[in-house]
C-alpha cells in the first residue's frame, strides 16, 4: 500500500498532470482512498502494540478495565473496516451503484414486497453513509411497486451492493387476502456499477430507441403537464432503462444513459466472471436470478441467507436495513 501511495503521488506531481481534469480526479480519488487505508492500518498497528501493556494494567487496576474494553472495541471495529476493504478488488467495486428492485411472482403481494425490499436496501445504504437518489418508480396497480431504481453513492457502494443481487423471498400471512392465507412472494434485486468514463462503454446511437412519456408520482404540476420522463431501449441487448425524477427531458435522458452504461458494464463484468469460472472448471449456476435469501414472518420469524447459511430471527430489524452481517458473511465466503 505504501508503494501504491508513493506511485500515485509521483503521478500527481508530474508536469501537466492537472491538465486532464477527468484523469486527475480519478487518480486523486484513488490516492485519497489508499492514503486513508494506510493511515487506518498504521493506527491499528500502533494501538495493538500498546494493548498488551494496557491489558496488564487493567488487570491490576479496575478503573482501567473500562478503558481497556473501549480500546479493544475500537481496534476490533477498525480491523473489521480493514478486512472489509480487502474484499473489494473488482474493477468497479469502489464506485457507486445503481440498484433496481423488481416485483416477481405473487401479484399484489409481490408488488408490496418489492416496495419493502426497496425500503430495506435504501435504509441500509443510508446506514452505511451512502447518498441515495431515487431515479425511477413504477407503482403497482393496488399497492407497492412494479419496479424502482436508485443510485447509492459512496466508497465501495457497488462492491457492497453486489451481495444483494438475486431473488429475495417473503413468506407471510397476506394482508391482501380476505382469508388471510399464507402467501409466498418474490422480488428481484439487480445491481450495476456507475461508469463515470463514457469511453469505457461504447454505445451506438443507432442502437437506441428513445421514448418519452409523462412522469407519474410526486412532483407537482410540472410532472403532469410535460412528457419529461425518458425510456431508452438498447436494441442489441434488450436492456430498458427509464428515468423520471429530473425536471427536464434532457436531464432525464442524461441520467437514463448513465443507467444504461451501468447495466451494460454489469453485463460485461458478469460475462467476464463466467469466462474465468469456466477456465477454472468451476460449476456454474445457470439461473442468474436464483433465490438468495428468505424472509419468513409466518409460522415463525427468520431471515436466512441460502448462500452462506447465516440467519437472524429479528426480521423487522433486517427489514429496517440491518444487512451488514448478511453482506459480510457473503463477501467473506466469496474471498476465501
Amino acid at each position: 500500500m505504501t508503494e501504491r501511495v508513493a506511485a500515485l503521488e509521483q503521478q500527481m506531481s508530474a508536469p501537466g498532470f492537472w491538465d486532464d481534469a477527468t484523469r486527475a480526479a480519478k487518480v486523486g480519488s484513488e490516492h485519497a482512498r489508499a492514503q486513508r487505508r494506510l493511515e487506518l492500518f498504521a493506527s491499528v498497528q500502533a494501538d495493538v502494540e500498546d494493548l498488551d501493556a494496557l491489558v496488564e494494567l487493567g488487570e491490576e487496576d479496575e478503573e482501567l478495565a473500562a478503558e481497556v474494553e473501549g480500546a479493544l472495541e475500537s481496534v476490533e471495529q477498525r480491523l473489521f473496516a480493514l478486512e472489509e476493504e480487502r474484499l473489494f478488488s473488482g474493477r468497479y467495486d469502489s464506485g457507486d451503484a445503481l440498484v433496481t428492485v423488481n416485483a416477481g411472482a405473487g401479484g399484489t403481494d409481490a408488488q408490496d414486497w418489492a416496495e419493502m425490499v426497496l425500503r430495506m436496501e435504501m435504509r441500509w445504504a443510508e446506514k452505511r453513509g451512502f447518498a441515495t437518489e431515487l431515479l425511477e418508480v413504477s407503482p403497482g396497480e393496488e399497492a407497492g411497486i412494479k419496479s424502482a431504481t436508485f443510485r447509492a453513492s459512496g466508497e465501495n457502494a457497488y462492491g457492497l451492493f453486489g451481495a444483494e443481487k438475486g431473488v429475495h423471498r417473503l413468506v407471510r400471512l397476506s394482508p391482501f387476502d380476505s382469508a388471510n392465507r399464507r402467501q409466498t412472494s418474490f422480488a428481484g434485486v439487480e445491481v450495476a456499477p456507475v461508469v463515470e468514463d463514457e469511453g469505457e462503454i461504447d454505445i451506438n446511437d443507432d442502437d437506441l430507441q428513445v421514448d418519452t412519456y409523462r412522469a407519474s408520482g410526486a412532483g407537482g404540476q410540472h410532472v403532469n403537464k410535460t412528457d419529461s420522463a425518458v425510456r431508452i431501449t438498447h436494441r442489441p441487448s434488450g436492456i430498458v432503462v427509464q428515468c423520471q425524477n429530473e425536471r427536464s427531458q434532457t436531464q432525464n435522458r442524461q441520467t437514463a444513459m448513465t443507467m444504461l452504461r451501468a447495466k451494460l458494464a454489469e453485463r460485461e463484468e458478469r460475462a467476464r466472471q463466467a469466462e474465468i469460472a469456466r477456465e477454472k472448471g468451476e460449476a456454474q449456476d445457470v439461473n442468474f436470478g436464483s433465490q438468495i435469501r428468505s424472509y419468513v414472518l409466518h409460522p415463525y420469524t427468520l431471515v436466512k441467507d441460502h448462500r452462506t447459511g447465516y440467519e437472524m430471527g429479528d426480521v423487522q430489524r433486517v427489514l429496517d436495513g440491518d444487512l451488514d452481517d448478511f453482506v459480510r458473511a457473503f463477501l467473506l465466503g466469496q474471498n476465501t
